[in-house]
């Protein structure tokens, strides 16, 4: 699966292979994944429960070792943790016992780094935190708790931003929210993005491109791509093209391929 023609890839996914041992005996979480992405794409990853999303964005992130194949980002081997790799985990993370300005500065103090603030004020800016450096998280609702978690991963300057079903756990209309906001972010400054969701519609107004994991074991089964217009407004995301195309990865989760255009 090769990125758009003329597009370098950005990071790519070679025969990934997980197993899990555990005490009533081993798991095979993916087997022989491979999949591309291009530099400055977004990907989701959709597929149904167990079939090995999370195991699959998590290797990519260096937190997780595969147990053959490789990860390769700008063609080298992923080995562990790389500061060119953000990741925003399904649950915001942000220490209760720091505001959240502290919470931003976190991964800095960590790393022994000194943070942009110009970048970062730009950022809360953009997601709409300003003035709300001196909160603590409890004093935040989920999604302002999601935006800084957002915003913390993009304020190392990331080259890849991995997102694990961040917006999952919130209500219909702050999701669609933080979709338009995500989309109005990498329009503002492009960066390669791998989405892992649960939801069709998320994928396909977020993504370029959506592949499709196998049952467990995962393995990609197909990938669609997304040929709409950006930004993606209610009238494209209404169309019979977006309506066709959820229906036939709908039915590839299910196990029932949908051919384009004959849903009805």
């Amino acid at each position: 699966m090769q990125p758009p023609e003329g597009t370098a890839t950005k990071l790519a996914v070679r025969n990934a292979t997980k197993v899990y041992h555990t005490a009533s005996g081993d798991l095979l979480a993916l087997d022989r994944c491979s999949l591309e992405v291009a530099t400055n794409e977004v990907v989701s990853i959709v597929g149904p429960s167990g079939c090995g999303k999370t195991t699959l964005l998590w290797s990519m992130s260096g937190l997780h070792h595969l147990s053959a194949g490789d990860i390769l980002l700008d063609g080298t081997p992923v080995t562990g943790p790389r500061p060119e790799i953000g990741i925003v985990f399904q649950e915001a993370n942000l220490l209760p016992w720091r505001n959240l300005d502290a919470n931003i500065a976190f991964p800095f103090e960590i790393k022994r780094q000194q943070p942009d603030p110009a970048w970062i004020d730009h950022l809360l800016h953009r997601v709409g935190l300003d003035g709300f450096g001196g909160k603590f998280p409890r004093e935040l609702s989920g999604g302002m708790q999601q935006r800084a978690a957002i915003v913390r991963a993009l304020a190392l300057k990331p080259s890849v931003l991995l997102m694990d079903e961040p917006f999952g756990a919130l209500d219909t209309f702050t999701r669609e929210e933080m979709n338009r906001l995500v989309e109005e972010i990498w329009l503002d400054t492009p960066t390669t993005i791998v989405f892992i969701t649960h939801n069709i519609e998320e994928a396909i107004f977020l993504s370029d491109k959506v592949v499709v994991l196998s049952p467990r074991p995962g393995r990609v089964a197909s990938e669609y791509r997304v040929p709409l217009p950006r930004p993606r407004s209610f009238e494209v995301m209404a169309s019979r093209e977006v309506f066709d195309l959820t229906n036939a990865i709908k039915g590839e989760i299910m196990g029932q391929r949908v051919p384009r255009g004959a849903a009805a």
